[in-house]
């Protein structure tokens, strides 16, 4: 039942926390989304004595101080390349990925690598002992001395106690049941209450912080969706279970770039950053095979090489099949076309299949020219030279656009051993590094005349 203050006149309003819907009575589920536990009490804004609602002053942005901008090294390079430098003082970073994938790890080797720094980390757990905790530092070799932990499910405490560290990790935003929340621990609204009283405390002290946060089996972060608005950087932990190497994205960075990536390999003690990951993705095999194409793909400011590998075969069936992985089904069957109706190639009595060599998956549109070349090479049976490199967009009239950061990606391609890159003749490049050839050409149909003959 709704519940009135008579004295002051006022009707009590319940809120959903996911979608915003009010309700003049406190239920379970609501009513416009039908998220469970989602509704909590709406509390209306301070009025002065005249009953007025209470305005803010305004003031002009220019008056506002602007202090430079210090980062906070995390020891571990490839988290700080997609952090943008380091963590920011008072920053709140929220951490998602499949369970197994190793943001604990992760994050303990951060508080190892800060601790050896000289610097106080907290590591509070609300979901394994402190037995369990020491066993899996001591497993990957954390050694460091200002190192602390605490474990439970008071979170109110454990955050009372916070002052004086330097880097707090909470592990994990779900895992805690607060007086001041509704519902049980995970609930949305448990969930958006433990956040905000764990966020309070990082801007409060200036500390850095870094949530850990479950994922839904659709590959959401779980809770309430405002618990991504209320952080200031969202990173994204992922990985194959078959394979050792895990990939770091930043889904949200109010401090940096998104456009980064951070590439991990899974080992007896813990992740070790990989510097190099153009070897991942490419094979470096010396023999030329039908099919075969490399093309340098860009993500972020980091450049590397990825091996296109395409494969056709007469199909029984009246609907030939298109299968790829690590590029996107629609994509492969556009650029299909582009080569049946602009350079004759056709592929309609054929299944064709598609791979990104390494589980990587790409989405850079400057690797079309790489994955027609592939294509190509496999419906004709002609080999690609392996000396051989592709950067460049295709549109649907078959023109060979410009990519971003050329000299980025034949700098790369140089430094792999690449004799030839063929690129489209809109680039303007003013330094080309000794070794490496540039073929320039404008349309589709040019580059299969050069290099699938």
């Amino acid at each position: 039942m709704a519940k009135t203050a008579k004295s002051a006149g006022k009707t009590m309003r319940y809120r959903c926390s996911e979608c915003g819907c009010v309700s003049l009575t406190m239920v379970g589920r609501c009513p416009d989304c039908g998220g469970w536990g989602t509704m909590a009490e709406d509390i209306p804004l301070k009025e002065d004595r005249t009953g007025r609602l209470a305005a803010a002053s305004a003031k002009p942005i220019s008056s506002a101080d602007v202090l430079p901008e210090e980062r906070v090294p995390s020891g571990v390079g490839e988290l700080d390349r997609v952090l943008g430098g380091g963590w920011v003082k008072g920053g709140v970073v929220l951490l998602g990925g499949e369970p197994g994938v190793g943001k604990s790890t992760l994050l303990l080797q951060v508080c190892d690598a800060m601790s050896n720094a000289g610097k106080r980390a907290l590591y509070i757990s609300g979901e394994e002992s402190a037995g369990q905790l020491a066993l899996r530092a001591k497993r990957i070799g954390v050694s460091g001395g200002n190192i602390d932990m605490m474990c439970g499910n008071d979170l109110m405490s454990m955050l009372d106690a916070s002052a004086g560290y330097e880097f707090i990790v909470v592990d994990s935003v779900q895992a805690f049941k607060l007086d001041e929340g509704l519902g049980w621990a995970g609930s949305p609204g448990q969930v958006r209450t433990a956040a905000s009283c764990s966020a309070e405390v990082a801007k409060r002290g200036g500390v850095p912080m870094v949530m850990v946060g479950h994922i839904t089996k659709q590959g959401q972060i779980a809770g309430p969706k405002i618990l991504e608005h209320m952080v200031d950087v969202v990173l994204f932990f992922s990985g194959e279970r078959t394979s050792a190497h895990r990939l770091l994205r930043a889904e949200k960075n109010r401090f940096g770039s998104t456009d980064e990536l951070g590439i991990f390999e899974m080992g007896e003690r813990g992740l070790v950053p990989v510097t190099d990951p153009s070897h991942l993705y490419w094979s470096v095999n010396g023999a030329a095979v039908p099919g075969v194409a490399v093309g340098i793909s860009l993500e972020g400011s980091r450049p590397l090489a990825a091996e296109i590998q395409a494969l056709s075969c007469a199909t029984p069936y009246p609907y030939p099949k298109r299968t790829s992985r690590g590029i996107e089904t629609s994509r492969l069957q556009l650029l299909l076309a582009v080569l049946e109706r602009r350079c004759g190639i056709f592929s309609r009595g054929s299944d064709v299949y598609a791979n990104v060599a390494g589980g990587f998956f790409l989405d850079d549109p400057a690797a079309d020219l790489s994955i027609c070349a592939a294509l190509a090479s496999s419906l004709k049976d002609v080999p690609v030279s392996p000396d051989t490199c592709f950067i460049g967009e295709i549109g649907l009239a078959g023109e060979v656009r410009a990519a971003a950061r050329t000299h980025l990606r034949i700098r790369e391609a140089s430094r792999l051993g690449f004799k030839n890159a063929v690129i489209s003749a809109r680039e303007k490049l003013y330094d080309v590094p000794d070794g490496i050839e540039i073929t320039k050409v404008f349309v589709l149909s040019q580059m299969l005349e050069k290099v699938i003959r």
